[in-house]
C-alpha cells in the first residue's frame, strides 16, 4: 500500500512530498524500523523481539496497516493455541453433511493472509507450544499450506508475509526451534536508553490517552512522569541514576508501557477522587502494582529500595510515605 520509505515515515513521523506532517507512532532508533521494513520487502518473515512493554505489538500493528492496509489478520498465541487455529479449521456440520470440501473449510487469519497477499501477525509466538510453532515452517519456507484432506495446497499470493512478536521474560516461553528461527529475521526493540526520551514518550502517550478518555491533565503531569520513571529506571537497572548505590531488581520488567499505565491510573484517580490533583496518593498504588508481581520477593526488593534510596530524598517524601504505608 505504501513504499518502504513511506512506511518508515508513517511510523517514525516526518513530512511527505506534498508537505503533509505525519505524527510519529514509534519513538526510537530509525534504523530498527528501516531494518524491519526492508525485511518485509523480501520474502523473509520478521520477528520483533524484546521485553514486555517495548511496543512490539504496536509496531507490528502499524507495519501491517501501512504495508497491506489491514492489521486485523491476527493470531494471538497462547499455551492453548492448537494447529487448527494456525492452519485451518472445519465447519463440522457441513463436514458431516457433505464431507471434506473447500466450503466446509474455515480459514484462519494466516490462510486468509496467504490468499489475499497480506501480512499476518502472530502475537507472543513463544507462548505457543513448540510443536504448533513448527507448523509455520512449511508456510515460511515454501510459501504454501498443504490441505491433505482435500489433496491440495494453498499457495501464497505475492505480498504475503508474517510479523511475529516474542519476549524472553515470560515464564511460559517455548523456545523456537532452530529450523523456525532461521526463517525469521530478528529485530530487537530495546527499552529507551535515554531518560529524556523515555519521559517524552510517556508524556505524549499519557496526553493522548487522557484526551481519548476525557480526563483532565493537571499541570504537574510532566513532573510526576519524571519521578515515576526515576523509580522505574533505578529498580529496572539495579542501581540509582547517579550510579552510587547498587539495588536489587524486581521480577517485573517496569517497562515504558507500565509507566504509561501507572500515569493513566493516577490521572483517573485524580479526576474522580482527588479533585483533579495528581499526587503520590493516587500514583503510588499503581507504582506498587507495577513493581510487585511476586508478593514475597518483590515486596522485599521495594521495601529495601524505599529505605535505602527514597527515604533520603526530600522531593520523594510523599512517595516514600504512601508506598511504606501500602507495603
Amino acid at each position: 500500500m505504501l513504499s518502504p520509505q513511506a512506511v518508515v515515515t508513517y511510523l517514525m513521523g516526518g513530512r511527505t512530498a506534498d508537505g503533509t506532517e505525519i505524527g510519529a507512532k514509534y519513538v526510537g532508533d530509525r534504523r530498527i524500523i528501516e531494518t524491519a521494513v526492508a525485511t518485509l520487502a523480501t520474502d523473509r518473515a520478521l520477528l520483533l523481539l524484546g521485553v514486555p512493554g517495548t511496543a512490539k505489538s504496536w509496531v507490528s500493528e502499524h507495519l501491517a496497516a501501512a504495508i497491506s492496509g489491514d492489521s486485523t489478520l491476527l493470531i494471538q498465541c497462547t499455551a492453548g493455541t492448537d494447529e487448527n487455529q494456525v492452519r485451518y479449521g472445519w465447519n463440522y456440520a457441513r463436514l458431516l453433511a457433505h464431507g471434506p470440501s473447500r466450503e466446509a473449510l474455515v480459514p484462519t487469519p494466516l490462510l486468509r493472509a496467504m490468499e489475499n497477499g497480506k501480512l499476518c501477525r502472530l502475537e507472543e509466538l513463544t507462548r505457543m507450544g513448540s510443536d504448533v510453532q513448527d507448523t509455520l515452517i512449511t508456510v515460511l519456507s515454501e510459501k504454501m499450506l498443504p490441505i491433505p484432506e482435500l489433496n491440495t495446497s494453498v499457495y501464497a499470493t505475492r505480498g504475503f508475509n508474517v510479523i511475529a512478536t516474542a519476549n524472553d521474560r515470560d515464564k511460559g516461553v517455548n523456545d523456537l526451534s532452530a529450523a523456525l528461527k532461521r526463517r525469521f529475521n530478528v529485530v530487537v526493540l530495546p527499552l529507551p536508553n535515554d531518560m529524556e526520551q523515555e519521559i517524552a514518550i510517556v508524556a505524549r502517550r499519557v496526553a493522548e490517552s487522557a484526551t481519548a478518555l476525557e480526563l483532565p491533565a493537571p499541570k504537574n503531569v510532566a513532573e510526576e512522569v519524571a519521578r515515576v520513571l526515576s523509580i522505574f529506571r533505578e529498580l529496572r537497572g539495579g542501581e540509582t541514576l547517579d550510579g552510587k548505590t547498587t539495588l536489587k531488581t524486581p521480577s517485573s520488567t517496569l517497562s515504558t508501557a507500565e509507566a504509561i499505565a501507572v500515569m493513566i491510573g493516577g490521572l483517573s484517580h485524580a479526576a474522580f477522587f482527588n479533585d483533579g490533583i495528581l499526587s503520590a496518593e493516587g500514583l503510588a498504588p499503581n507504582v506498587l502494582g507495577a513493581v510487585v508481581k511476586d508478593p514475597v520477593q518483590d515486596r522485599a526488593v521495594l521495601a529495601e529500595y524505599l529505605e535505602t534510596v527514597l527515604r533520603q530524598r526530600r522531593d520523594y517524601a510523599d512517595y516514600y510515605a504512601t508506598l511504606t504505608e501500602l507495603l
